[in-house]
This record gives C-alpha cells, structure tokens and sequence, in this order.
C-alpha cells in the first residue's frame, strides 16, 4: 500500500564543507525520487492538504501528475495557484501547514510536498519558466507597492485577470525579504528568485527599482496624477525591533535585517564586493525564529564561533526544526533559557560580552507558550564580538505618515480587513505590513486575497 513506502530521503550537501559556502544546503529530488514520493500521496477525498496552503494549491491533483511523469501538467496545475513555487518549496513552513494536515503524518511521515513542489518548480525553471503570456488588457490600472512576495502574488494574480500592474521597489533588486532577507545557502537568488520574478514580467507586469513611495512619489499621486485606480501595499515589515538594553548603542550591535541585507543582497559574502560586513570572532544572535537562524548560521559561514541565545526552551523555539537541525549539524551552539540584560563594552565603545540571567518556564502566555521567568541570582557573561538582534520587525511608518486616512494599529501595522482593504479607499494592503513579520506563503495568500478584492473594486465603480 501506499502509506507503506518511507518517505523519500533528500540529498544534502555534507555539514562540515557546508558551514564555510553559502551554496544551497538541499540538493532536491531528481525524477526518480520525485516520482517515488508522490506515489506515497492518498489521494484524498477531502484532502486536507489543500485547506491548510495559504494559496490553496490542488496538492493532489499536482502530484498525480508527477507520478503519472506529466512535468508540464503538475506544473500548470501549481500555476494556477502560486506563482512561486521554487521559492515556496524551498523556505514555507509545510510542517505546519500542508504537510502538518497530511493524513500519513498521523501514524508516519507525511508526503513531502514541499520537496515536490519545488521539484516542479525548478524543472519548470529549467525549460525556460513555461508559458506565462499576459491576458488580454482590460483598460484598468493598479499599483503595487513592494516586490515581495505578497506584491509578486497580488500583481501576478491582477495581471491574469487583464490589469496594467506596475510594481514599485524601493530597493535596486527586486524581490523584498526573497533577495535581502533568506540566504543564499537557503534561496538561490539567480538561479530561482529572478527567474520566477520573471515570470511575473512576462504575465506583463512592470517593475520600477529604486522607487521609494512615501517619498520618490506619493500614493495619492499614483491615484490621483498617476492614474491608477487602486494601490496595493506589500511594503513588508523592515523596521528592527531592538530590547532597550544598555549597550545596545555599541560598535558590534547590528539587527539581523541590516546583517542579512548586506550578506544577501549586497553580497558581503563575495570577495569580489566591497560590502563592509564585520563578525568579528564570536557572534551571539538573540532570538529564535527562522531570521535567528539564517543570521546565525550566515555568521558562521563568515568564519565566526556563532551562538544562538533564546530565553525559551528548544521546545518553544519558533523557527522550523528544519533549519535548527541544520544549525546544529552546522556546529551552531544554543543556549536555551537565557536573556541578555546588557551588553558588555570595552574602553573603546565596541562589544566585549553580554551580560545575561538564566530563565525558567512559567504558565503559558497569550501565544500559548511558557512565559520565560528570571532565575533570581543567575547572572552570567558570554564573551562575544558582535551582537545580531534577531527579535522581530515591524512596517515602516513612512507610507502611513504620508498618505492620509490610512490608519496603522498599536504595532504600526497597517489597518485591513480579511480581504486586504484599508482604511483608505482604493488601497489595500497584505502581508508583513498588515501581520508583522511572518511567512512567506501567509504574504503569498494575502496578496492573492487583495487582488480579488481590487479586482471587485473596480468592477463595483463601473456599474
């Protein structure tokens, strides 16, 4: 039968010759391991699968396909639904979304599709991204603002349906969090963000770099000079959150956004750019979720002793065991159950050390993990070179404070309802500029949400 078979095995590059490339970790499935995996597929009458993907990718329908060896078929079928399916099977979290719902996962392992979506992915990348062509126009213009993946999807989305999209960029690659943020050990960025981000061009959507709305232009000039009838805002959530220590103003503290931009998109790691990135010998990286583990372990590709310090337990750490096994197999050290209360400087203003306390676990918090409590008398030091804050992110405030009647919450998230519409008409908004930081398929889904949602605005101002 086929819950019988094992789960399919994926191939790695060997830990130690790892740790010092920033080559990719996973080297996927060939077409024989991918044919034997789907086989594993149930076929569902109600597939689970599919309700738990935030795009809501016919997973079943795809992977008969692949055992059935119709590449073109498993790839059109994953098209209707995402337009970045390399990308998705490389860095979502299916543990916790399809294949956390799979029904082998129960008594066993769970199909692994995550691994057969980005087989799909890349075989199709490798014929040249199949044949996207642009719907014929339907006379109406939206903006998008932010190349990330929530733009991406809502502009992709949009433009099937026969909009003129345009998608603003404020940085000079395009995008988001898929080029500054995940590493290239993670997510090839020439081999597969540019090449999907193709795709999306050739679906006839236009992209402008090095456009920062809020300042380069305004919203309200995109809608009211510029002709477009709605905006959608996939800005993400860049604005690094830091804990109001002493010593956080020292040479050596950096937030893990600025450490990953200069890594990834500025390629610090490549002797042949000039980037200044500095790790000195020993970096201690405060936090625990997967933006911990792609500084932490970028820090030890670097040739830095690299440590993660999370005040929980390993249990409550929020990244996917995923990446914490490969940490660890990379030789990343943890020190669970312990919070920084300073940070230590030497005469001339650069970090020596962190001063830190031992925690316990208390009664489960609103997030329904422990509370971490103080260890009274616990104090300690971690001697270390840089510090790399890893604790989250918020939006940037500036499309907020520059377009009236957009209304941001306590956070500084921007104001939207289930279907992505703001508090300011004509604009809807998704992603990590609504949530906070979080996946790249829940920006994915939103992105997809909002753009039914403009394509029902327009309609409803032509009636």
């Amino acid at each position: 039968m086929a819950n019988k078979i094992p789960r399919v095995p994926v191939r790695e590059q060997d830990p130690e010759l790892r740790a010092s490339n920033f080559e990719e970790v996973c080297y996927g499935y060939d077409l024989k391991e991918a044919v034997l995996e789907a086989s594993r597929c149930l076929h569902c009458k109600n597939p689970r699968c599919v309700g738990a993907c935030p795009v809501g990718i016919d997973i079943p329908g795809f992977i008969a396909r692949i055992t059935a060896g119709d590449l073109p078929g498993a790839a059109a079928v994953i098209a209707k639904d995402s337009s970045l399916p390399s990308v998705c099977g490389r860095v979502c979290p299916q543990e916790t979304q399809c294949e956390g719902s799979c029904i082998l996962g129960i008594k066993g392992e769970p199909v692994a599709i995550g691994k057969l979506e980005r087989f799909v992915g890349d075989w199709n990348i490798a014929r040249g991204g199949g044949e996207a062509q642009p719907a014929p126009r339907n006379g109406h213009k939206v903006a998008v603002v932010g190349s990330g993946p929530a733009g991406l999807a809502c502009a992709s989305d949009l433009a099937k349906l026969g909009y003129e999209v345009k998608i603003f960029e404020a940085l000079h690659k395009v995008g988001g969090v898929l080029v500054y943020g995940i590493p290239e050990f993670r997510l090839p960025k020439e081999q597969v963000v540019a090449r999907e981000v193709e795709a999306v061009r050739r679906l006839g959507v236009e992209i402008e770099t090095d456009v920062i709305v809020g300042r380069t232009i305004t919203i309200d000039a995109l809608m009211d000079k510029e002709g477009y009838e709605a905006v959608f805002i996939g800005s993400g959530a860049g604005l690094p959150r830091f804990m109001g220590i002493t010593g956080e103003n020292l040479n050596g503290v950096v937030s893990a956004n600025e450490f990953l931009t200069r890594a990834n998109l500025m390629k610090a790691y490549d002797e042949r750019y000039a980037t200044p990135i500095y790790v000195g010998k020993r970096v201690a990286v405060v936090g625990g979720g997967n933006v911990a583990m792609d500084a932490v372990r970028t820090a030890r590709r670097l040739g830095a002793d690299a440590t993660i310090i999370y005040r929980r337990s390993e249990k409550e750490l929020p990244a996917r065991a995923e990446e914490v096994h490969h940490a660890r197999e990379e030789g990343i050290r943890f020190r669970m159950l312990t919070n920084p209360t300073a940070v230590l400087g030497d005469e001339k203003g650069w970090v020596k050390g962190l001063s830190c306390v031992e925690m316990t676990l208390g009664e489960p918090d609103e997030s329904g993990r422990r509370s971490p409590v103080v260890k009274e008398g616990s104090d300690f030091e971690i001697p270390c070179d840089v510090v790399i804050m890893a604790l989250g992110t918020s939006p940037n405030p500036l499309l907020a404070a520059t377009t009236p009647g957009l209304e941001t919450n306590r956070r500084g998230c921007l104001v939207a309802d289930e279907t992505g519409t703001t508090t300011r008409p004509g604009v809807f908004a998704g992603g990590d500029a609504v949530t906070g930081a979080a996946t790249v398929i829940l920006a994915m889904g939103a992105g997809r949400t909002a753009a039914r949602a403009i394509d029902a605005y327009i309609r409803s101002k032509r009636s």
